[in-house]
This record gives C-alpha cells, structure tokens and sequence, in this order.
C-alpha cells in the first residue's frame, strides 16, 4: 500500500502593522518622497548654511552694495551689502520656526477641544462649537494684526498669535474623528472594564485618529508660513535686524524692478518649500487612507 504523501504547510506572510503599510505606500508616491528630500534639503541647509559661508548675517560691505550674483555672492548682496545667501539661510530658521511653532500651537489647542467636544458631546459639545463657529466668522488675518499691534511686535508673540487662529479647523477635525471612533467596540469595551473618561480618550481614541491629525499638521505649516510672510509684508511680522522669508520678498518687491534677484532668489525658496510641504501632505493623506491601499 504506497505511503500518503505529507503535506507541507504554505508559509504564512507574516502581517503588517497599519503604520508600516503607511509607510511603504507613502514612499511609492514620488510626488511625497520629492517634497520630503526637498524640505530635508532646505532644513539642512538653513542650519548648517550660515557656518559654512565665510559671510555672517551681520557683514556690512558698503562697497558691494545691490551687488548682482557673481562668485563672491553667489546670489547677490542686497542694499547694505548683506550677502543674499546667507540671509535667506537665516530667514528660512525663521520662517520654518513660525510655521512648525505655530503649528504646534495650533495641534494642540484644536485637539484637546475638539476632543473634549467630541466626546462628552450634548449641551457642551454644542457650545463648544458655537463658540467655534463665531470666530470662523471673525477676519483671522485682521485678528492676528491686531494682537501685533496691541502686543507689540514680539518673534514669541507671532508664534502665539497666528497658532490661536489656525485651531479651529484642527478643533471640527478631531471633534468629527472622535465621535466616530467613540461608538467603536474596543472602546464600549474599555468602558465595561471600567476605564475613566480620561483613559479612554488619551489611551484609546486619540492614537487612533493621528492619521488624519499627521495630514492637517503637514498642511497647516505652509497655510501658517503664508500667514508670517502676509504679515512680514505688510511690516507686522519679523522685526529688523531678524528677518524672515516674507521679509526678504518686501525688501525684493521694493527693488525688483532694478535689481530683480532680491526678489526672485527668496521668492524661489519660499515657492519650493510650500511646494513641498503641500506634496508631502497630500501623499500623507493618500498613505494613511485605508481604503486606498491595494492589498
């Protein structure tokens, strides 16, 4: 009688956590990983630019004043004879310091509201929202000039300032994510355990609504770093001897029409920085979208 054949068991894949099929689906997106190199290149430089160039952000030449680039100034000096560079290195500190400080702000008033709203919910969820609603009404830029100029023009102060007018989005994002993931079983679970409000919220809700909270924080940073240079335009923003991205384009527009390349050099990097940031938002959104993955 012949022998029966054993069977062999297939492997089994071994499984992936949903953060790591983020992953592998954000680094297909080539449009994310370019805007990431993009903005990696440009933090790197703007921290490490300053120390390698034989100019300081200080340096005075009167005698190369509005000079156009060439091998001493590889972008050009401006009308005190600061080389261009390195005032872009110094204004990109500037700049991505507003966004990323701001932002934080902002992340961090809209999801301790949003949260509480979403998850106590009635009567307070309610008023918490109709509060929101109000200042959705209210001229944001308008507000923010005003605290400038009521304040006084201080570097903290704009950080401040434009992080309280960027939550409220933050706020209706996490109050809708919350109210969705509180009615989930894992969480009716935790409650019959016998899990406080407090642990349920910070150790079960919230870690499971990062995904969207991770996109709206790579697109407030540009939305905030607009807000800097709109203010900086206008003369509310970053004080002199500091300056900013938003500062170098006034002083360029004020010249571009002589002396182009104060203008369009700043212009360029703050173009491809926001560039990226948008590119590198939308493929995170894209990444941590569960329906779009194609296992």
């Amino acid at each position: 009688m012949p022998s029966a054949t054993p069977v062999t068991a297939e492997p089994v894949e071994p499984g992936r956590s949903p953060w790591r099929d983020a992953g592998l689906r954000l680094r297909k997106n080539r449009l994310a990983v370019f805007g990431g190199g993009v903005l990696l290149l440009v933090a790197l430089a703007c921290v490490a630019g300053p120390w390698l160039s034989p100019y300081s952000y200080e340096d005075i030449a009167l005698d190369h004043t509005f000079s156009a680039p060439c091998a001493r100034n590889w972008l050009g000096t401006d009308q005190l004879g600061h080389d261009l560079l390195v005032r872009i290195f110094y204004g990109g500190r500037i700049s991505l310091a507003v966004g990323l400080s701001a932002t934080v702000v902002a992340l961090t008033i809209g999801i301790v509201y949003g949260a509480v709203a979403g998850f106590v919910g009635g009567v307070l969820d309610a008023a918490m929202m109709r509060i929101v609603d109000i200042l959705y009404a209210l001229p944001f830029t308008l507000f923010v000039i005003l605290l400038m100029v009521f304040f006084g023009r201080n570097i903290i102060l704009l950080f401040v300032a434009i992080g309280a007018v960027e939550w409220l989005t933050m706020a209706r994002i996490v109050r809708g994510q919350v109210m969705a993931v509180k009615r989930m079983e894992f969480v009716e679970a935790a409650r019959a355990l016998g899990f406080g409000r407090r642990r349920i919220l910070f150790r079960h809700i919230l870690p499971n609504i990062l995904g969207p909270v991770i996109v709206y924080a790579t697109l407030t940073v540009p939305s905030v770093m607009l807000i800097e240079a709109f203010l900086s335009f206008l003369g509310l923003g970053v004080q002199p001897p500091m300056s900013s991205w938003g500062v170098l384009i006034k002083d360029g527009a004020e010249k571009m029409e002589e002396f182009p390349w104060l203008l369009l050099f700043p212009g360029a990097v703050f173009s491809l920085t926001l560039f990226s940031l948008n590119f590198l938002g939308d493929g995170l959104r894209d990444a941590l979208d569960v329906r779009s993955s194609k296992d």
